[in-house]
């Protein structure tokens, strides 16, 4: 029986992320998405395999490689690494533009992103993620709509903020 099962109703006709984890260089978790429930115990053992996995690999090897009954497909971005692992009939190079996806959207939003965008800001990143992708499958793939709705977020917060402070500040 596999650790992990899917939670994908069509699996063949969609592209389900199992989950997505961001981290160093130096192995420093940044941030992680799961889309299948596990246990912390199980989390914690899977992250730390593949982080040491990925980390172990030459940077000319290939991005894709087979590990347990998945497909893990990373790419890194500077100091981060973004790794993802799908079903086994799933299309690495959708993952690929799936995290490439990602990481454009990350670099609209801070200005070219960094590893301590997401280490200050990092609820930023998992709602921009959320934007993105729903259940581990894309939600939204254009950019200028991801964006928006960032944006209106954001109003929404600093609309909020500021009537707290003037409720605050008349009490």
């Amino acid at each position: 029986m596999p650790l992990i099962t899917s939670i994908c109703a069509f699996p063949l006709t969609t592209h389900c992320m199992q989950f997505m984890l961001l981290f160093s260089r130096q192995g420093k978790l940044r941030l992680q998405k799961w889309y299948v429930p596990l246990s912390d115990k199980e989390k914690k053992k899977i992250t730390r395999e593949l982080v040491q996995t990925v980390l172990a690999r030459k940077p000319k090897m290939c991005s894709f490689l087979e590990w347990r009954d998945l497909k893990i497909v990373y790419k890194r971005y500077a100091s981060l690494y973004f790794c993802c692992a799908i079903e086994d009939q799933d299309n690495e190079l959708i993952t690929l533009e799936i995290i490439h996806r990602y990481v454009e959207l990350l670099d609209k939003y801070f200005g070219s992103v960094c590893e301590l965008d997401i280490i200050f800001n990092f609820e930023k990143a998992y709602f921009i993620l959320d934007e993105f992708l729903l259940g581990g499958e894309a939600q939204e793939t254009s950019k200028k709509n991801v964006l928006k709705a960032i944006e209106q977020a954001d109003l929404l917060q600093e609309v909020r903020h500021i009537t707290e402070s003037a409720w605050s500040d008349s009490v």
